[in-house]
C-alpha cells in the first residue's frame, strides 16, 4: 500500500504543471541561498568580528567552522528523519530554526555566544540542503530535466556566493557585521509560507529506523579533526591534545565503518560507496569545497588586511569568482543531462589547478589582473564542478534513497569548506600572528594556493577516472543489486 503510494506520488509529480514544478524548485533553492548567503557575506566580515568581538584570528575561524561542523556532522541525519516523518515538514522546521539562530547571532553579546547561535543556524541549516534536493528529485523525476534542475540548484550556489560578499560588505560599511544575520530571517520565513503552499508531502515508502550510535560517531570524528587541524599551530603537533583529537578522530571513523557494515538499516548505506561515480563524486566534493572554503578565507585576509580593501571593495573582489559559479551552473547541468558529468568534472578540475598554478609559478605579488584572472577560473571550475557532483551522486538511485545519497554529498560539501577553513587558517596561523603585508604572509599565501591547485589536479584525476565506462558499468550493477536487495 506505502509503496503504491509513493509510486503515485512521484508519477504525479513527473505530471505535475511545469509552473509548479518549476515554483517547488525555486522554493527548494531559496534554502541553498540563504545558506551560502550566511557563509560568503560572514567571510568578508571576519576582519569586523576580530575587532568588534577581541577575537584571534583562531576564534574567528570558529564562526565559520563550528557552523560548517554541525551543518556536516547533521546533514545525514536531517536526511534521514526527513525521508522517515515527511519532507516538507522538515523542511520548514529547519527554516524556522534557521531564522531564530540568524536573529540570536545578530544579537550575539560576545565571540562565544556568536559561536553558540552559529550552532543553532546550523542546526537549522541542516534540515534544508539535503531535505530540499530530496524535494527536487521526486518532483523531476526525468532524468534530463532533473539534470537541468540540479543545474539551477547548483547555480545558485553561486549567486548567493556572488550577493554574499557584496551585499556583506554593503551591510558591513553602512551597519555593521549584525545585519548579515538579519537579513536571513525575512528570507527564510517567506521560504517558510511558500513551502506550506506548494510542496506536497511526501516520504519514502520504507522507513528506517534511526542511528545514535552512527551520529555520535560521525560528529566526534568531523569535530575533533577539524579542532586539531585549527589548533595545531598554537599547540604543535606533538602536544597531547593535537595527538588525542587525531587520534580520536581517525577512531571513530574506524568504529562508523565497523558499525555500519554490520546494521541492516544504516545511517549511511556502505553499499553506495561500492559504486565508483559515487564515490568520485563524494571525494570531488570534499575537495572542491575545501579549495571553496580556503579560498574565500585567505582572500578576505588578503584584500582587507594586506591590499587593505574595504568590505564593500574585497566583496567587489570577489565577484568574478562569484558570478561565473551563478553562469556556468545552470549550464554545467545541461551539459550533465546531455553528456554525463565527465566533461564538466575534467573542465573543473582543469580551471582549479590553472588557478593555483597562475599564483604559484611566478613568485611576485600578483598584479590586480592576476587576481582577477585566479578568481574567474575558481569561479569556473566549482561552477562547473557543482552540479555534476550532484547529479552524479543521486543518478541511479532510487528516489527512496536520493535523499541520503544527497545528504553524503551535502555532507561532503559542508565538510570540505570547514575543513578550507581550517587548513588554509593553521598554514597562515604557522606562519604569522598578523596578518599583513610581509614576507612571512606571502609564503603562506603562496602555500595555500599550491594546495588549491593540487586539489585541482587531485579532482581532474577523479573525474576522469570514476566517469569512465566501465566505472558507470560498475555503478549500474551495484543499483540492481541494492534494488534487488530491497525487494527480498
Amino acid at each position: 500500500m506505502a509503496a503504491t503510494a509513493e509510486q503515485g506520488a512521484a508519477v504525479s509529480a513527473a505530471r505535475a504543471p511545469n509552473a509548479r514544478a518549476m515554483l517547488v524548485l525555486a522554493i527548494c533553492c531559496c534554502s541553498i541561498f540563504i545558506v551560502g548567503l550566511d557563509t560568503s557575506a560572514l567571510n568578508v566580515a571576519l576582519p569586523s568580528i576580530q575587532h568588534d568581538l577581541g577575537a584571534t584570528l583562531q576564534g574567528a575561524q570558529w564562526t565559520l567552522d563550528a557552523y560548517l561542523l554541525v551543518l556536516a556532522s547533521f546533514l545525514i541525519l536531517s536526511a534521514s528523519v526527513a525521508d522517515r516523518v515527511g519532507r516538507r515538514r522538515v523542511f520548514q522546521i529547519g527554516l524556522v530554526v534557521f531564522a531564530l539562530g540568524s536573529l540570536l547571532c545578530a544579537l550575539a553579546p560576545s565571540l562565544g555566544w556568536l559561536i553558540a547561535f552559529r550552532v543553532v543556524q546550523a542546526i537549522g541549516g541542516s534540515m534544508l540542503n539535503p531535505v530540499a534536493i530530496s524535494i527536487i528529485t521526486n518532483t523531476f523525476t526525468e532524468p534530463r530535466a532533473r539534470a537541468r534542475a540540479i543545474g539551477v540548484w547548483g547555480g545558485t550556489v553561486g549567486v548567493s556566493v556572488a550577493v554574499g560578499p557584496l551585499l556583506g560588505g554593503l551591510l558591513v560599511q553602512a551597519f555593521s557585521w549584525r545585519a548579515i544575520f538579519l537579513i536571513n530571517v525575512p528570507v527564510a520565513l517567506v521560504a517558510f509560507t511558500l513551502a506550506g503552499l506548494f510542496i506536497r508531502e511526501s516520504a519514502a515508502a520504507k522507513r528506517h529506523r534511526l542511528d545514535p550510535v552512527a551520529q555520535v560517531l560521525l560528529v566526534t570524528g568531523v569535530g575533533l579533526l577539524t579542532y586539531g587541524i585549527i589548533e595545531v599551530p598554537m599547540m604543535g603537533w606533538t602536544s597531547p591534545q593535537i595527538l588525542v583529537a587525531f587520534s580520536t578522530a581517525v577512531l571513530s571513523f574506524a568504529l562508523l565503518v565497523w558499525w555500519e557494515s554490520r546494521r541492516s538499516q544504516p545511517m549511511i548505506d556502505l553499499r553506495f560507496f561500492r559504486s565508483p561515480p559515487f564515490t568520485g563524486a563524494t571525494v570531488i566534493a570534499l575537495l572542491a569545497f575545501t579549495a571553496q572554503g580556503g579560498f574565500l578565507l585567505l582572500n578576505t585576509l588578503y584584500l582587507q588586511d594586506v591590499l587593505d580593501f574595504s568590505p564593500l571593495a574585497a566583496g567587489l573582489a570577489i565577484l568574478p569568482m562569484a558570478a561565473l559559479i551563478a553562469v556556468f551552473g545552470p549550464i554545467s547541468g545541461r551539459v550533465v543531462a546531455r553528456h554525463g558529468p565527465r566533461p564538466s568534472l575534467v573542465i573543473g578540475g582543469m580551471a582549479t589547478l590553472a588557478a593555483g598554478l597562475i599564483t604559484v609559478i611566478p613568485r611576485s605579488d600578483p598584479s590586480y589582473m592576476r587576481l582577477f584572472v585566479m578568481y574567474a577560473l575558481i569561479g569556473l571550475g566549482l561552477g562547473w564542478t557543482n552540479a555534476a557532483i550532484t547529479n552524479t551522486a543521486v543518478s541511479g538511485m532510487p528516489n527512496r534513497q536520493a535523499g541520503v545519497a544527497a545528504g553524503i554529498t551535502s555532507t561532503m560539501r559542508q565538510l570540505g569548506q570547514a575543513l578550507g577553513v581550517a587548513i588554509i587558517g593553521s598554514i597562515i596561523a604557522g606562519q604569522v600572528t598578523e596578518v599583513a603585508q610581509t614576507p612571512a604572509f606571502m609564503r603562506a599565501y603562496h602555500v595555500s594556493w599550491a594546495v588549491i591547485a593540487a586539489i585541482g589536479l587531485a579532482n581532474l584525476f577523479l573525474g576522469v577516472v570514476t566517469t569512465s565506462a566501465r566505472a558507470v558499468r560498475s555503478a549500474r550493477e551495484n543499483t540492481d543489486r541494492m534494488g534487488a536487495a530491497a525487494r527480498d
